[in-house]
């Protein structure tokens, strides 16, 4: 394949870490890219740029960093390497010192990928680039519109946190709360549904502050997010308990569009633990939260983050978030042990629990979400449900998710990516349910039904 100047088109290989926001700003990045003659190839393909979007919330995504440097010069030796994000920010002079890095660049520098790379003709002493962050969000706005997945978007609202929890990077990193105007946020939002995409996954560092210090805020969003034309499906990542108002709560459960999946971090069952975090919330409010929301929805996906092992954290805390968990109707965990981040109050706090006991406090709570999971999808079974399918997982076998977030697999002899169609679940596991396409079902019955003449 060559540019339209008839020079062999590069190739680049992204490789994205940590959450959906990441996955976004990496989408955007990479469509900068295209524009200016790169061909986007597999992580595992060789590539003449790879581009490593990297996180910092624990020290496993330091780690991996590095690991995916290792993994794609193995592949493509002779590859210019470029880290950004998170962890270039936070540590651009360590991220520099990794064997084969090229550039560095920050949280805010990295939306000027294209132009740093027009820049460089030698290779060399790495470059690092690496600016406060503080631009206006609306400057570095960006969706996965038109780059990978084709059935849902991932479109970036904010950035950046005012909250300052004890244990956490992303204020150092990405600044502080900043909004993209609800204008370009409406347009972006347009632009995609004439794409094609069904479904809109808004993504921030914290969604639930969306326009707060630009007078305005999520719920008014999203009353003019649902009547864009094309868009069936609105999701939002993850949004902070105590952001959940009466009135937000109930435009979501009224209005068919928005997902009825809420992903609320919880971090810890323990009041003691919640305020040595410096969470903005107690376990009654969260658990009156998922409460309300059950009985609303008694099938709706409730996911919730938590940190095993923080410090201080006794037997009794563990416990008391090990119950809280087990009695809440939450569908689903994401679990992560403590690991100790540069320049948190959390990493000079006394009684650390040891490195083995966060693993094994880990390993409990990961199987109850398994068994959580599972529950999530036994309630699921012999009902009828509304799947955006994604992809074929299988020859002859498409997957896609539904509303509340349960992962649906169907035999089918036809590609039916970016269709939502009607499911029966007949069976389930820990990990997925399967199902039938009701048009199948439908039919059979009227072929049992037919009387030979």
């Amino acid at each position: 394949m060559t540019a339209t100047n008839g020079s062999p088109m590069k190739r680049v290989a992204f490789h994205t870490l940590g959450c959906k926001l990441n996955f976004a700003e990496s989408a955007s990045l990479g469509k900068q890219l295209i524009r200016d003659g790169y061909r986007a190839v597999s992580i595992d393909d060789p590539a003449d740029l790879v581009v490593i979007n990297t996180c910092s919330v624990t020290e496993n995504a330091d780690r991996e960093c590095r690991q995916i440097i290792r993994r794609a010069l193995r592949r493509s030796p002779d590859a210019f390497v470029a880290v950004v994000g998170c962890y270039a920010q936070l540590h651009p002079e360590e991220v520099a010192g990794i064997h084969g890095v090229d550039l560095v660049l920050g949280s805010e520098s990295k939306f000027d990928l294209a132009s740093h790379l027009r820049g460089l003709n030698a290779r060399g002493v790495p470059k690092i680039a690496v600016d406060a962050p503080v631009r206006p969000v609306h400057a570095v706005a960006a969706s996965s519109s038109g780059f990978g997945d084709r059935t849902r978007a991932f479109l970036k609202v904010q950035d950046g946190c005012d909250y300052r929890c004890s244990f956490c990077t992303i204020p150092l990193a990405r600044g502080n709360s900043r909004s993209v105007p609800p204008d370009l946020v409406v347009g972006e939002a347009r632009a995609i549904a004439s794409e094609g995409y069904k479904e809109i996954v808004l993504t921030g560092v914290n969604v639930g502050d969306y326009g707060r210090s630009d007078g305005t805020n999520l719920l008014a969003l999203l009353q003019s997010l649902v009547g864009i034309e094309g868009i069936e499906r609105i999701r939002i990542s993850s949004i902070e308990p105590n952001l959940l108002s009466a009135s937000l709560l109930d435009f979501w459960f009224a209005e068919d569009k928005l997902c009825k999946h809420w992903h609320i971090p919880l971090q810890s069952g323990s009041d003691r633990t919640l305020r040595a975090m410096r969470r903005r919330y107690a376990t009654e409010q969260y658990l009156r939260i998922v409460s309300r929301i059950r009985d609303a929805f008694p099938d709706a996906g409730i996911g919730a983050d938590v940190i095993v092992g923080f410090p201080g954290e006794t037997q009794r805390d563990f416990d008391d978030t090990y119950t809280f968990i087990a009695d809440a109707v939450i569908s689903y965990l994401h679990v992560f042990s403590y690991s100790e981040r540069p320049d948190t109050p959390a990493e000079s706090m006394s009684d650390p629990v040891p490195p083995p006991l966060r693993a094994e406090r880990s390993e409990r709570l990961r199987s109850l979400g398994a068994r959580k999971r599972r529950s999530f999808h036994a309630r699921l079974l012999n009902k009828v449900v509304n799947v955006l399918f994604e992809s074929p997982r299988d020859v002859g076998v498409m997957t896609g998710l539904t509303g509340e977030y349960a992962r649906v697999d169907v035999a089918a002899e036809s590609d039916l990516t970016n269709q939502i169609l009607s499911v029966k679940i007949h069976r389930y596991d820990a990990e997925r349910c399967e199902g039938v396409l009701m048009a199948m079902t439908e039919q059979t019955v009227d072929q049992e039904l037919m009387v030979p003449e």
